[in-house]
């Protein structure tokens, strides 16, 4: 299993797409995961960033994450951590360099095993190293970037100034698996079909015997939510759908119909009236968004007092959303994060927001 250290980049869940695309199983992690936590995977991926190390409230991972013993490949902003903290040096370049770059290769190294020597990669920075750290060796290199690449094969460290993930990388997917396969030593054995079943083993064994309320947007994530728990504890669960007269034409009777024929038989709420006329005359978005959030959650809220003996609720009307602020305040606490998504959404402070 590898772990992705996510540092707020843009290509972060992309990361996590290619390692499960080669049948191993990842999680993305937040940066401030502690080493403890760390032990159970077998390989480390560090993000890249819209940070510089260069700040001074540069997010950092683990301090001691590069002396556990495993292999770790930093990318980008991953590999510019890995330098400074390990004694090398990074500057802010005279000029940046962003999308495709002819970069030369050391492919005598299991990282770059099977790429071309000259090949076209994804650069997106600003900084660069500019000083490679004790026990380091140079194993890639750009016109205006004089260490593209850096490994220390004996501490297992591994750091690339681009980006293998996205598609414009030459045989990109390829670094991945070299990192995953030959320096992790895992097994291309996961499947996307295990990971549901065993999901829905948890699911049944956490809930039991309880009722669960699940509020469904017709969205990928609340439906895929739903299905896993329906097939986990099936008439336990109790699915709502809120109309609230913002939706697209015919949009309330096709998710309807889309969730009857997955077996969630979703209870319609009908609150357009209630919605329109607290948004009537208010054209500040801020506003709205505010109107909008705290209705759901008073929607919600009712449904809950419908079904008194269930005692699991799962919300996932506002994931987009809260994806949106994860990404700009990742680099604060969580409850500050908490506090402005639920300033946005129209909520107090206190309105508790809980994580599985």
């Amino acid at each position: 299993m590898i772990a992705i250290i996510d540092f707020g980049s843009q290509y972060t869940q992309l990361i996590a797409r290619r390692v499960r695309e080669a049948h191993v199983f990842c999680e993305v992690l937040p940066y401030w995961t502690t080493i403890e936590e760390l032990q159970k995977y077998s390989g480390i991926i560090i993000s890249g960033s819209p940070k510089s190390v260069k700040t001074t409230d540069a997010p950092k991972p683990a301090e001691k994450i590069f002396e556990m013993g495993k292999p770790v490949l930093g990318l980008c902003y991953g590999m510019q951590l890995m330098a400074s903290m390990l004694g090398g040096e990074v500057e802010k370049g005279k000029a940046g360099e962003y999308g495709r770059t002819q970069t030369c290769l050391d492919t005598k190294n299991q990282l770059f095993y099977g790429l071309n020597t000259e090949s076209t990669v994804w650069m997106s920075h600003g900084d660069h190293v500019v000083k490679i750290p004790g026990g380091f060796e140079k194993i890639a290199s750009s016109q205006t970037c004089g260490i593209a690449g850096i490994q220390n094969t004996t501490k297992n460290l591994y750091g690339i100034q681009f980006h293998p993930e996205v598609s414009h990388t030459e045989n990109g997917q390829l670094i991945i698996e070299n990192f995953i396969f030959k320096m992790c030593k895992e097994e291309p054995n996961w499947k996307m079909s295990a990971f549901a079943n065993d999901q829905i083993e948890k699911i049944k064994e956490q809930v039991g015997n309880d009722h669960v309320i699940a509020g469904v947007s017709g969205g990928v994530d609340s439906v895929v939510t739903a299905v896993l728990l329906y097939k986990a504890i099936g008439k336990q669960l109790h699915t709502f759908f809120v109309d609230h007269g913002l939706l697209r034409q015919n949009e309330r009777e096709e998710v309807e119909s889309a969730l009857t024929n997955l077996g969630l038989e979703p209870m319609i709420i009908d609150c357009e009236e209630s919605f329109l006329s607290q948004l009537e005359g208010v054209t500040d978005p801020e506003q709205k968004r505010k109107i909008i959030g705290r209705l759901f959650i008073e929607e919600f809220e009712n449904v809950t007092k419908s079904i008194p003996n269930a005692k699991w609720r799962i919300e996932c009307i506002f994931t987009v959303f809260y994806l949106i602020f994860e990404e700009l305040f990742k680099f604060f606490c969580r409850q500050c994060l908490n506090k402005w998504v639920l300033r946005h959404i129209g909520l107090d402070d206190d309105f508790a927001v809980r994580y599985f």
